[in-house]
């Protein structure tokens, strides 16, 4: 028998609070581990009401996609683009332009409450655009997801994260650095919202190469997976439009109820990704400052980088990468077929 809905007391604007119906309270999202016992969807949702004053800043005033398990991390899993039916009165939505050209309104989080009726809608994960809802067409975040490919680790993605700290200090960006939530990392940079998508992903695959080229043993561009080996993978195509990395704060679907956290660059080789879960981080809280509360200060122009952009395009011919495969055929894109099964047809 399914539990009864409880009530959410969540603190609201002007000192008002908020109280938001949470049902199934004790349905399971994330299945008990050897050493911790199950996470409920009551337990995410106090998570969430926990951590809200450092998760509402990474979310706020943005488009939002949902990663929902409606039957927990081990059932069906989709990506809520358009908002679930029954948004509060008190949410607000904003109107996205998708690859394909066509355009629907998507949830913004601007209030601890409704990052809690999302919980309610059984999300998980929270993924926010790289973009203001006062244009949401010129990103102001430039993201770099470091993906460790098979053979290498967190060890090496932290290697290869502070190499890139210094290739985006030399672009005249302020990296921030967050756990994904597995063996990954991210890193973030605020920018002047003064170019499009392409732009950014140029700027983007420009830091990435430079990157490359200190750590050809390390790090790689190489979109298909038979050409990366083991090295990790510094992901472009997230800065595409529609494209989106978990929120700094944001439990991931996977054993153990991870979380993607925030860390001072001087403490990056001393954690591990695994410290940081739903269950540690509210207990941390009081003790770690937010190594990105100043995030938002240090926004900085992407022209540099776009300077070697254009560089790596007219004195090394290298140019444009592949998209991702949902998008249309872009301009000076590679061929979308993998290189070991276009060979035959080139003999």
């Amino acid at each position: 028998m399914a539990s009864k809905a409880i009530q959410i007391e969540v603190p609201g604007p002007d000192g008002q609070t908020r109280s938001v119906r949470l049902s199934s309270p004790d349905r399971v999202m994330w299945p008990a581990t050897a050493d911790e016992q199950p996470v409920t969807k009551e337990d995410l949702a106090r998570y969430v009401v926990a951590v809200g004053e450092r998760l509402l800043p990474r979310l706020a005033d943005r488009p939002v996609t949902l990663q929902r398990f409606p039957e927990g991390i081990e059932g069906e899993e989709f990506y809520s683009k358009n908002p679930p039916r029954g948004v509060p009165d008190f949410a607000r939505t904003t109107m996205c332009t998708y690859p394909s050209g066509r355009r629907h309104p998507q949830l913004v989080i601007d209030e601890v409450a409704t990052a809690v009726w999302a919980v309610q809608m059984s999300t998980v994960t929270f993924h926010p655009w790289p973009v203001r809802t006062g244009d949401n067409d010129n990103p102001d975040e430039l993201r770099i997801d470091l993906d460790p490919q098979p053979g290498t680790g967190f060890a090496e993605a932290v290697e290869a994260a502070t190499t890139l700290r210094e290739v985006m200090g030399e672009a005249g960006l302020t990296p921030y650095v967050k756990t994904s939530g597995n063996r990954g990392l991210h890193v973030f940079a605020p920018i002047e919202p003064a170019h499009e998508f392409l732009a950014v992903r140029h700027a983007v695959i420009a830091i990435a190469r430079e990157l490359e080229r200190r750590l050809p043993d390390l790090v790689t561009t190489a979109w298909w997976k038979e050409q990366r080996g083991a090295r990790i993978f510094a992901d472009f195509n997230q800065a595409c439009r529609d494209r989106t990395l978990a929120s700094a704060y944001s439990p991931r679907p996977l054993p153990g109820a991870p979380v993607s956290m925030p860390i001072a660059w001087r403490d990056l080789g001393d954690t591990a990704p695994r410290d940081w879960t739903l269950r540690t981080i509210p207990q941390a809280l009081g003790t770690v400052a937010d190594p990105w509360a100043d995030l938002d200060e240090h926004a900085a122009p992407i022209d540099v980088a776009l300077q070697w952009w254009d560089r790596d395009v007219q004195e090394r011919g290298l140019g444009e990468l592949n998209f991702p495969p949902d998008y249309p055929k872009m301009a000076g894109e590679p061929p979308r077929v993998q290189p070991s099964r276009a060979r035959p047809a080139q003999e």
